[in-house]
């Protein structure tokens, strides 16, 4: 079991430092606004804690789209979601057996490490666009790491581009972001 709770928080202080007039600035998800992209991160919280509770349905049977609208109270809302989602994936039975989420079934172990990358790679993208720092703990990047270490460099269709070189001595946040296809210094264009 990982404890999510970490990226989780860090996710959602990065969320409070957002102002209104960024949220159309453009992301590191190239086809995402920063609204669309706090919006995408409203709606994973919600179905990665529903895939940890095995409750299927809608949140866990629907694939994510580039165009969710974010919604009106996402200032207390996905703070609350985040944190939520943090919670039931210390449950240990959240980590055992099979679940789904996005329309994608998976081992409970695994799906887990999804949850954990997606808080982490999007709240450095929101940091990023905002040009707030994005900081994790060594066990969550560690864990990251073994995660994406698991996907082709050459990149994932729907789940990542490929991988950005870094130098081997490079710290691990970037190492992270750079297997997930992103640029490490990548800025607001």
């Amino acid at each position: 079991m990982i404890d999510l709770t970490p990226a989780c928080q860090r996710t959602a202080d990065v969320l409070a430092r957002v102002k209104d007039e960024q949220l159309g600035l453009a992301t590191p998800c190239e086809r995402m606004s920063l609204g669309a992209l706090i919006a995408h991160i409203g709606g994973l919280a919600l179905a990665f804690e529903a895939a940890a509770g095995k409750q299927f349905g809608p949140l866990t049977d629907t694939p994510p789209t580039d165009d969710a609208a974010i919604d009106a109270d996402w200032r207390t809302a996905y703070p609350q979601r985040l944190a939520a989602l943090a919670a039931a994936w210390k449950n240990p039975a959240a980590w055992e057996g099979m679940t789904r989420a996005g329309g994608v079934e998976l081992p409970a172990e695994v799906m887990g490490n999804v949850a954990l990358a997606e808080v982490v790679i999007h709240g450095w993208d929101v940091g990023r666009v905002i040009g707030e720092p994005y900081d994790v703990d060594a066990a969550t990047l560690q864990a990251c790491l073994a995660h994406l270490a698991q996907f082709d460099t050459a990149g994932t269709d729907g789940l990542f581009g490929p991988a950005v070189p870094v130098a081997d001595d490079a710290p691990d946040l970037d190492r992270v972001v750079a297997r997930s296809g992103r640029d490490p210094a990548w800025r607001v264009p």
